[in-house]
């Protein structure tokens, strides 16, 4: 059996993400689908304090670019090369992942919804689904009217329309037609939403779409253990474990032993073993490449945890903190917000790792600019807390001097 060292592992892993990419100058819709093709998946997330998650791994892997590209690539229909599903958790997923997903449309269809059917009527079910037909693509704030609230495990006061229409998207009966200035989700008739090449696909049976799930989140990978590539699309262990095992057979999947890692890894017999990998990035905290933890802390040696539950004077490190990667290291952490009324990006910490080198700071500081200037932002401002927060507030300053 062929055996990989970490430093081996992240740099295939790096590869796969699209860090090796050569750069263009300006990104086109080619290069968001290079790199589409690369992450496989873009996470969404409500949480707007720096950037929506699914535009970071964007910029982290192109640069800065036109948002517009993904709005593009995310609405009309015939040109749609994006659509939101629960493809990882909430993500938008190729379009030609659709088919692939009808039996985890059948899954939730049966236990009606991804959070249990409270609320959720046969009767309400029809009723949003004509008043849909009708009006097209809606809120479900447009179409509620008073109904009872109740909260969910996570809190959210949703009303009944909102819990149904989240069933009826969930088992595949409305889709995802886009979101309003608000980040309110637009639900409308799958047939209205996504192009006929791909609703004429026939449905493949279940353990081939469950074979190119895996697969896919092998060549987004490029190697990992089988729960590493099971949670790149949140698939249960008895779907997973039967792909790897089948990938492995036609060869697809090479089973390889990993250094530090006691379970069974498998490299894509496609993967890229590059030598060496020279890259700089902040990464989102739902950014492929970090978000599963336990693979971090593994190829990378950084322990990652989201601390926006957390109450703040429990916090470690801060509220939304991005890990900086610096060529095949992450070398040091910043807890950031967008200030956008003062059009300052603020630096509330920054953290060294233990390897970090002598240039974090510098490098940091140039991309913590460049992330200003993507944003719309004039200026970057870093506040003193955290072991790199001077040294990075004198780069910064620096930097700013360079530009004048």
């Amino acid at each position: 059996m062929q055996s990989l060292s970490l430093a081996q592992a992240r740099r295939i892993a790096l590869a796969a993400q699209g860090f090796l990419d050569p750069p263009h100058s300006t990104p086109t819709l080619a290069t968001l689908n290079r790199t589409l093709r690369r992450t496989g998946v873009l996470q969404v997330d409500s949480v707007n304090v720096l950037q929506r998650a699914h535009y970071m791994p964007l910029f982290s892997r192109m640069g800065g670019y036109d948002t517009d590209l993904l709005r593009r690539a995310s609405s009309g229909r015939a040109q749609r090369r994006l659509v939101e599903y629960w493809a990882h958790v909430q993500a938008f997923m190729p379009v030609e992942l659709w088919p692939h997903m009808q039996h985890r449309m059948a899954q939730h269809r049966a236990q009606r919804g991804k959070w249990g059917s409270e609320g959720v009527t046969e009767e309400l079910e029809t009723s949003l689904v004509a008043e849909i037909v009708d009006r097209g693509a809606s809120t479900a704030r447009d179409l509620d009217e008073g109904l009872p609230r109740t909260k969910d495990q996570w809190g959210w006061n949703w009303s009944a329309t909102r819990r149904t229409l989240d069933y009826l998207y969930a088992a595949g009966e409305l889709a995802i037609a886009g979101r309003n200035s608000q980040f309110e989700v637009l639900y409308d008739l799958p047939e209205r939403v996504l192009p006929d090449a791909v609703l004429v696909v026939p449905v493949p049976e279940p353990a081939e779409a469950h074979r190119e799930l895996v697969r896919r989140a092998a060549l987004s990978h490029g190697v990992g253990t089988e729960p590493d590539l099971r949670d790149y699309y949140r698939m249960k262990p008895t779907e997973s474990q039967a792909a790897v095992a089948s990938l492995v057979e036609d060869g697809e999947l090479v089973p390889v032993a990993l250094e530090g890692c006691r379970k069974p890894a498998y490299l894509h017999a496609a993967a890229r073993v590059p030598r060496k990998v020279r890259t700089r990035a902040l990464l989102s905290p739902f950014d492929p490449l970090v978000w599963e933890r336990t693979r971090t802390e593994l190829l990378f040696g950084f322990r990652y945890r989201i601390e926006i539950y957390v109450p703040e004077a429990q916090r470690e490190f801060g509220y939304y903190v991005l890990p900086f990667l610096l060529d095949e290291a992450i070398v040091a952490r910043v807890d950031l917000k967008a200030d956008r009324k003062g059009r300052v990006l603020l630096v509330k910490a920054a953290y060294a790792e233990e390897q970090a080198p002598a240039d974090t700071a510098d490098e940091l500081a140039a991309e913590l600019r460049s992330l200003a200037d993507w944003l719309g932002l004039d200026d970057v401002s870093v506040a003193a807390r955290g072991d790199l927060s001077a040294a990075l507030d004198a780069a910064v300053r620096s930097s700013g001097a360079a530009l004048l």
